[in-house]
Parts: structure tokens; C-alpha cells; sequence
């Protein structure tokens, strides 16, 4: 398999345009084109690249950036560079999928709903300016045509639904001058053409491939068409995820599962304001910037990471504000991307780290 075979399926599983801005993802080390083997980690260490040297892996994908602040020398002076040292001496390419795999809603926090059992989760924050909308003329004869072009290059995805659009007819008028080459009509002639106006939606980040497939399939010389940018939420992408319980489960007993779930020898949480809960929000990782959109989703109960002290008031009794730990809230981010690699290349060598790689011991 090639480099940019998985490149590719990175794009389609977690198109790095859905990162945040302070993020890098993506491929940050170029090593080998063909591969011989992909290492999953949730961090790139040291001991992850001496491990992929070891298992013949020469790709390793790790969910957090080894490259994330910038650097102006790589000497082996830190954790950083000798990883990277070591990665480029032994032609080993570095892939990164961070928050753009934190914001898809298959993603870290789909997998981290799946692990404590919340059911029909939903993203809790979605984000906006990342649709647009198509319009465009077709003559009739080709519409099926044109209508199948666009959905091949991603148009028409809305939800659990594809291929949808929306057409109505009409009557298209041109007059093509002497330097025309028209597909129908005659030159010099005002031409009335049975005509469908197709509209359909599209992720802004595929907006030059839709164009692509427009312009190969459409039969005129001259293309009218229309380009926007909607203001909708864009419910399949955002940060953090809510869902129920398939029934109320008491305080005490959903921390048990959140510790057992996840394998945690330590939860930090706020007094509890009901005696049992149902609604769960979830973020992997740092997520309390989502507090205050869980507590108007109606959660009763918030897990996230990394929450500071004077965080912790900020539930004012409005909601159950659960730590469970960085590391531990996004640990099975690992076994998601072999999965669902292996799914895609069921003959390649895929093989989840098993360097722990937290940095927090507890006692």
C-alpha cells in the first residue's frame, strides 16, 4: 500500500479542513512511499517510534500531534525531537488526526459514548460556514447525468441520507454569438431549452472537486451556476456529543461505570444534584468550553478532562461536572482508527501501540 493510499482515507474519514485552528494535523513526517506496516498510537513518543521500528511498522498514526507548537531545531534536545530524530532516520512518516477526528460524529467522542453506553448520541456544539449550496442549470436530458456526477463527488449528504437534491423545471433562454460553439440552438438565434434548476449541498472543503465534476458533465459550453455559503449548523461535525442512557441510572452508580468503563483509578466530580441521571454529555479530552452548551442541552451530567479548580464551581448546581482524565477519556481513540482502517485495507498490516503513553501516574 502507498503513503498516499492512507492519505486518502484520511481525508475520507476525517477531513483535516474539520480542525481547529491553533491544531496541526495531517501528515506532519513524510518517510517511506509504499508501507510496510502502520503503527495506531494516541501519542507519538519515543518509545512509539522505537516500537514501530521493531514491528517493521514505517507509518505510525497517532490521534495527538508530536508537532504542535513550532520549533526552530531539531537537536535532540527534547521529547520532540528525538521522536522526530528518530522517526526521519528510519523513514518513518508521522499522521496526526486531532481535533478534525475529535469533530467528526463518528469519531473520539462516538467512541467514547459507545464505552459508557450512551445511546442515539447527537454532537453537542455543531459547527457552522462549513455547508454550501449548488445551484445550476441543466438541460433535461442530461440532469441524471449531471445529478450523478455531483453526488460521486460528495454533494447531496445530508445526515444518515445521501443523493438528496431538489429540482424544479423551467424555460432557459441564450443566444450564442459567433465565437459559440453551442450544444444546442443555432448561432445568431435567442434558444429556449427545457431546463431543471438542481440544487444540492455540499461540505465547503469539497468545493473544487464539485465544480470539477460540474464542468465534466455538464454539456454546455457555458455553465451557469451559483455557489453559497449557508449559515446552517452543520449537525454531523462539532465538538463534544449527548445521548441518553437507555434508563435512569443513580449518581454513584454511573461514576462506578465511568471508572470501570474506562479503566480509571480516579474521578474528580461536583456534589450531585439529582439522586439519578439520564442525559450524558461527553467530550474527550479538554472539553469544559462545551459546560455551558451541555447545561442548555439539558445533560444532566458533563464528562469531560482537564477541568482547573475554580472550573469545577462554574456547574453552580446546574449539573453534574465529572474529570475523568485526559488520557483516559480518549485511550480507545486507538482501537477506532485500526478498526476502522482495517476495514478499508482488511489485507494490511495494522497494529494497535502498546506503549502507554500517559504521562500522569496516580498513587
Amino acid at each position: 500500500m502507498k503513503l498516499q493510499d492512507l492519505l486518502k482515507w484520511v481525508q475520507e474519514f476525517a477531513p483535516v479542513e474539520y480542525h481547529e485552528e491553533y491544531d496541526n494535523v495531517g501528515l506532519l513526517v513524510k518517510g517511506e512511499e509504499f508501507l510496510t506496516g502502520i503503527l495506531v498510537s494516541l501519542d507519538c513518543t519515543e518509545e512509539v517510534i522505537e516500537e514501530a521500528i521493531q514491528k517493521k511498522c514505517n507509518a505510525v498514526i497517532a490521534h495527538h500531534p508530536i508537532l504542535f507548537k513550532g520549533i526552530k531545531r531539531i537537536i535532540g534536545a527534547n521529547y520532540i525531537e528525538r521522536a522526530l530524530l528518530k522517526a526521519i532516520r528510519n523513514n518513518i512518516s508521522i499522521i496526526a488526526l486531532h481535533t478534525n477526528l475529535d469533530n467528526v460524529h463518528y469519531g473520539v467522542n462516538a467512541e467514547l459514548c459507545r464505552r459508557l453506553n450512551i445511546q442515539n448520541p447527537q454532537i453537542l456544539q455543531p459547527k457552522t460556514k462549513l455547508l454550501c449550496k449548488l445551484y445550476t442549470y441543466v438541460p433535461a436530458s442530461h440532469h441524471e447525468h449531471v445529478s450523478n456526477a455531483l453526488f460521486a463527488a460528495g454533494a447531496g449528504n445530508i445526515g444518515n441520507y445521501s443523493e438528496c437534491s431538489f429540482t424544479t423545471e423551467g424555460l432557459g433562454t441564450f443566444k450564442a454569438n459567433d465565437q459559440a460553439n453551442p450544444f444546442v440552438g443555432q448561432i445568431g438565434k435567442r434558444h429556449t431549452e427545457p431546463e431543471r434548476k438542481l440544487e444540492v449541498v455540499f461540505p465547503a472543503y469539497l468545493q473544487t472537486e464539485i465544480l470539477q465534476a460540474l464542468r465534466n458533465s455538464h454539456p454546455y459550453e457555458e455553465i451557469a451556476y451559483e455557489v453559497i455559503e449557508l449559515q446552517n449548523s452543520y449537525q454531523m461535525v462539532g465538538s463534544g456529543m449527548i445521548g441518553n442512557l437507555p434508563e435512569p441510572k443513580e449518581v454513584m452508580d454511573l461514576l462506578q461505570n465511568v471508572k470501570n468503563s474506562l479503566s480509571i483509578p480516579m474521578l474528580r466530580y461536583t456534589a450531585p444534584i439529582k439522586h439519578k441521571v439520564q442525559r450524558v454529555a461527553v467530550c474527550g479530552g479538554a472539553g469544559f468550553f462545551l459546560l455551558k452548551d451541555a447545561i442548555k442541552a439539558g445533560a444532566d451530567v458533563f464528562i469531560t478532562a482537564d477541568i482547573k479548580y475554580h472550573d469545577f464551581f462554574e456547574a453552580d448546581g446546574k449539573i453534574l461536572l465529572v474529570d475523568a482524565g485526559h488520557f483516559e477519556t480518549e485511550q480507545f481513540t486507538k482501537d477506532l482508527l485500526a478498526h476502522e482502517i482495517q476495514k478499508k485495507f482488511p489485507t494490511f498490516a495494522v497494529l494497535i501501540s502498546n506503549t502507554n503513553t500517559n504521562p500522569v501516574n496516580y498513587l
